[in-house]
């Protein structure tokens, strides 16, 4: 029976753990506190003083800033932030780290009777990036939907910029040091003990290939003191965060096209074509880093097909962000978009899907794309039928009404939330329970479209003026306006019929 040994905080609060290693990374060796609630990471190198002052700070100032703010429990759930840095008899130094919920380990195995030998362990984003990884090796219960991974990617980007906010950087992000739970909508990003605070604590590594930012790589044979070496940061953590969602989304990597830049040298080949010659698998002036369809295959079409999932299908907000992070921002650090952004466009690109018609598709959700005959991408099955959009436009000073570029598809069973009715309320960590419920939704009956009134007091039918009084109902009409608020920031919808 493994031994219960003990190790002290700063303080000299005692902390136990099982002498028996549950876990090893490349850096730390990990236990069980005895009632399985915590775990102790021990780093095996010694930390010297800089070190310690870090983990110091991780736990302690770092900590507060986010945990004990208003708010702050919200944090609990996409952080496995340490609790308190200790050291044991050998002097080892470590730190506690709450463990990972129940939902962020597999509750199934791999098919194939888990020949993979994955139950148990934890999901580990990397599961969920590829094809063949999500679709060949996982149960379908663990695979979730289209839908599901934009939930995640706003919790990711949500976690991101909490953290950049504070000043701080990840340094290694990626799908190794993010939890993810598809089938739940839930994310954690984990290995926080790494963070980096410029100009005060470096980062101790460079990153995780696929996920490292090019000029990182391209610097990366100079001296760490050269001015000229580019170390992670949060303009790095931003790139890693692109390439995270990109992923997420369309199941390749945003880089790694059929490019050879260097026939006879391949780790040569690998550095230019992730460091100074990285190129946009969908540059739309530069086809020579297309990934080949000749070399695909079967289970990874069409997600690796860039003509038939091009970035495009994931509506215009994130396709813009897309294009500035891997054409304009990918070597030009400070133009890629910012945590805040990815977040603000996942929002937003919510509001532009539609529930796919067919039983069968694996995403069950897409982007409505009204420009032409709208259909599923991932399974082909068109729309057929009317389908109202939601143009929203916001009062603004002289209260005019000016558009928001701000869409909400309508489906049955939608629902208009309070951020919808008033542009100045954000549906991020800080809103109110009260703008957790929706305020109205949305119904097929009777041939007509409908938009039934729940929690709206000053809704009003701009077509004939009348004042639709809770519990009521509007037919959506072709060109018809909809006010649903006159306070400061409140919206009207203009409604457009797609006859698909």
């Amino acid at each position: 029976m493994a031994q219960v040994r003990k190790a002290k905080t700063k303080s000299g609060t005692v902390v136990e753990y099982v002498d028996e290693i549950i876990g090893s990374g490349g850096m730390k060796d990990v236990y069980f506190t005895p009632d399985r609630k915590n775990a102790v990471a021990f780093f095996r190198d010694k930390q010297d003083r800089q070190a310690q002052e870090r983990l110091e700070m991780i736990t302690g100032t770092y900590r507060e800033r986010i945990f004990n703010q208003e708010g702050g429990a919200y944090w609990e759930n996409l952080f496995r932030w340490p609790t308190d840095m200790v050291k044991n008899d050998e002097g080892q130094i470590g730190v506690v780290v709450p463990i990972y919920q129940d939902h962020f380990f597999f509750a199934t195995g791999s098919i194939n009777n888990d020949f993979l030998n994955i139950k148990g362990r934890e999901k580990e984003g990397k599961w969920f990036a590829s094809p063949s990884n999500r679709n060949k090796y996982l149960d379908p219960s663990e695979r979730g939907n289209w839908l599901d991974y934009l939930r995640i990617s706003i919790l990711l980007s949500r976690a991101v910029r909490r953290m950049h906010a504070a000043g701080l950087a990840h340094s290694d992000l990626s799908y190794k040091n993010v939890l993810i739970d598809p089938a739940g909508g839930n994310a954690c990003i984990i290995d926080i003990d790494g963070l980096v605070v410029p100009g005060k604590f470096p980062p101790d590594v460079v990153g995780t290939p696929d996920f490292i930012a090019p000029e990182v790589i391209k610097t990366c044979q100079l001296e760490r003191q050269d001015p000229n070496r580019k170390l992670p940061s949060i303009y790095t953590d931003r790139h890693a965060l692109a390439v995270l969602i990109y992923m997420y989304l369309l199941l390749r990597h945003p880089l790694r096209g059929d490019k050879v830049h260097d026939i006879d040298d391949p780790q040569r080949d690998e550095d230019l074509s992730m460091g100074e010659r990285a190129l946009f698998v969908e540059h739309p002036a530069d086809l020579s880093n297309k990934i080949n369809l000749d070399y695909l295959k079967p289970l990874e079409i069409p997600w690796k097909d860039t003509a038939a999932l091009p970035c495009e299908v994931t509506g215009p907000y994130l396709n813009t962000l897309f294009h500035r992070a891997f054409i304009e921002g990918l070597h030009a650090p400070e133009k890629r978009p910012t945590a805040d952004e990815w977040e603000q466009g996942l929002v937003k690109t919510v509001d532009l899907l539609q529930p796919c018609a067919n039983a069968l598709c694996d995403q069950q959700w897409y982007v409505f794309d009204n420009t032409k005959s709208p259909k599923c991408p991932f399974c082909g099955t068109k729309y057929t039928g009317k389908l109202p959009v939601l143009n929203l436009y916001s009062s603004r000073h002289g209260g005019k009404f000016l558009p928001d570029n701000h869409r909400l598809m309508v489906y049955t069973g939608q629902s208009l939330f309070s951020w919808h009715v008033n542009r100045n309320i954000i549906p991020n960590e800080r809103l109110g329970q009260q703008d957790r419920q929706r305020v109205g939704y949305f119904i097929f009956h009777n041939n007509n479209w409908l938009l039934v009134n729940e929690r709206l007091p000053g809704l009003i039918n701009l077509s004939n003026n009348q004042p639709v009084p809770i519990g009521g109902r509007i037919i959506l009409k072709d060109n018809s306006q909809i006010l649903f608020s006159k306070e400061s920031g409140g919206r009207v919808a203009l409604v457009q019929l797609v006859d698909a």
